[in-house]
């Protein structure tokens, strides 16, 4: 099989997934990347091979990169990120701060977090998108978790979880650091 082939295959093959991850229809899919529905079907049988403009309005109408349209993977994929990789997203002068440690695309996306939060630091959140859910560990300190006003004392040791689609403030009213470990679920574009 030729590069070319398998680029159209490996098109085809993604396109179709990532459309039916997002529960688009052809019709919706054509409207929202302004392509039309029988190129989107002559793409998904791989018998044609669209140009790059194409294929970049396919691929921001659902969300995803160029890249991942056009990935030849077709086995499992294990993406390792070292440590040096992963992405410092908040910090205080205080020494609190979160990494984002890896992150998905499947069925949405799926963050991996780890948080480090200093005596007296917070960190508010707005609501996220109706059906985003919130996963996490305390593994030292008391972590004050209030969710749509509501207070929860969560200790070392102790796991919650929540709909994050209100307000919500990771707090620190202790005297030592919080250490904990966060999974973010956010629903597919739609």
């Amino acid at each position: 099989m030729s590069d070319l082939d398998q680029l159209t295959q490996s098109l085809a093959r993604n396109l179709k997934r990532w459309r039916n991850e997002r529960g688009f229809t052809l019709d919706a899919l054509a409207a929202r990347a302004g392509v039309s529905r029988g190129m989107i079907i002559q793409i998904e049988q791989a018998r044609t091979n669209p140009s790059v403009g194409t294929t970049v309005k396919l691929a921001d109408a659902l969300g995803v990169s160029i890249t991942t349209l056009l990935d030849f993977e077709q086995g499992p994929q294990v993406r390792l990120v070292p440590q040096e990789q992963a992405v410092r997203m908040w910090s205080t002068a205080q020494g609190s701060h979160t990494t984002l440690l890896v992150g998905a695309e499947a069925r949405g996306p799926l963050e991996l977090w780890a948080w480090t939060l200093m005596p007296g630091d917070a960190s508010a959140s707005d609501p996220h998108p109706d059906g985003t859910t919130e996963l996490l560990h305390v593994t030292a300190g008391r972590l004050t978790l209030v969710v749509d006003g509501v207070a929860h004392p969560v200790p070392a040791g102790t796991s919650a979880v929540f709909e994050s689609n209100v307000p919500h403030i990771y707090r620190n009213d202790g005297e030592e650091a919080v250490e904990m470990t966060m999974a973010v679920s956010i629903p597919p574009v739609r």
